[in-house]
């Protein structure tokens, strides 16, 4: 009984490594405003000449997940092949009030709430059909936050490949070693989506991480 089972397991490994999909599913996670969608532009742009979506200052911009098949990255000579999967921003509570603050009526506010709300819960269902995931953060902020700390919780039960992005390093007041030492057990980037800056060293991880 043993030796079938073993012979099972064995043929069962051989079986997804023929034929396993040949894009990487790579989900672009984080909270809001942490430039998740100005990330993915920039992939897409250095590598396709086309962008995910428009970006905006007010908070869950991005309401539902986006994705773009067949973004091919070489770096260092590693290449990959991704399905980019924008998300949109995560958070434990939206409120309506955040975008009246930014001169919204009462109805139209409340209905972007809801849309932000049921975004999230479709970008973590999204997690169960990702090979991987990039949590961009934001280089200016205090990363023991509830989000982060639940999402990198999630993603470790979940055993996803996670590589983190600490991004806005263009702003004097970042501070992406701050990220590393919360996080140590995870390999991060420290980027400006928004200028470049480092984005050649994220590629690079990203081949090596998720290839």
């Amino acid at each position: 009984m043993g030796v079938i089972t073993s012979f099972k397991q064995n043929f069962s490994d051989f079986f997804k490594k023929v034929f396993r999909k040949k894009n990487a599913r790579i989900g672009i996670y984080g909270p809001p405003n942490a430039g998740k969608t100005t990330l993915a532009n920039r992939i897409l742009r250095d590598w396709t000449g086309d962008a995910m979506g428009s970006v905006s200052h007010i908070a869950h911009e991005t309401r539902r997940a986006r994705r773009r098949e067949g973004v091919t990255i070489k770096a260092n000579g590693h290449s990959i092949t991704l399905d980019i999967i924008d998300t949109p921003g995560l958070a434990t509570k939206i409120d309506f009030h955040e975008f009246m603050e930014h001169g919204m009526e009462e109805n139209e506010a409340k209905r972007r709430a809801k849309e932000a709300t049921e975004g999230v819960i479709e970008a973590v269902k999204w997690l169960d059909n990702l090979d991987g995931v990039i949590l961009v953060m934001d280089a200016t902020e205090d990363p023991y936050t509830q989000v982060n700390v639940t999402v990198i919780g999630n993603m470790e039960a979940r055993k996803l490949p996670l590589l983190i992005a600490a991004n806005k390093i263009d702003l004097p007041e970042s501070s992406p070693s701050t990220i590393r030492d919360a996080f140590p057990q995870h390999p991060m980037v420290a980027i400006s989506a928004l200028e470049g800056k480092n984005i050649d060293n994220l590629y690079e991880e990203i081949a090596k991480r998720f290839g």
